[in-house]
């Protein structure tokens, strides 16, 4: 009896000894260039993006009124520095783009610089002399700029539903 103990607990020890060994394949990868972004809004890629010269394109063949889903980039040149509720994008040729968030459901980093995407519509407005004047406030202009603002000013704008910020 005591040899079958013994053997009993050899033989268990000698399983709890044992290792295993998994065989894995892991097949191999295509590397691609990604880049890290913030998001913010509706999650967005960063496929399909229009050019800005493809933009103004578009922005040239509409009336105010019209309005069209794109998703486009630009670089940062303004943000609203009260709260990140609106920012402008660089579109070449000394022409921007007013950028506000769908439903003021989000907003972007006061300190928001570089590359953006952004997604939603995009259309042509004509921004009184009042909300300009608001915009600039906003922008922290002094009163002599906010003062100087004395005409509406046909635009470029953009209502985004998601936003994605190169880091």
């Amino acid at each position: 009896m005591k040899r079958i103990l013994i053997l009993l607990a050899l033989a268990v020890l000698s399983c709890k000894n044992e290792k295993k060994t998994t065989e894995v394949t892991v097949a191999p990868e295509t590397v691609e260039k990604e880049f890290a972004y913030a998001s913010f809004g509706d999650e967005i890629s960063d496929e399909g993006v229009l050019s800005t010269s493809e933009l103004m394109v578009k922005f040239d063949a509409m009336k105010e009124g019209d309005t069209i889903q794109v998703k486009t980039s630009g670089t940062i040149v303004d943000v609203c520095s009260k709260k990140g509720c609106w920012m402008k994008l660089d579109m070449g040729n000394d022409k921007t783009v007013r950028v506000t968030f769908k439903d003021y459901g989000f907003f972007v980093p006061l300190n928001a610089s570089g590359e953006a995407i952004i997604n939603g519509q995009a259309y042509v407005t004509e921004t009184s002399v009042e909300e300009l004047k608001h915009y600039a406030e906003d922008a922290g202009k002094s009163q002599e700029e906010i003062d100087a603002i004395t005409e509406p000013e046909f635009s470029y704008a953009f209502i985004a539903d998601g936003v994605l910020l190169k880091e």
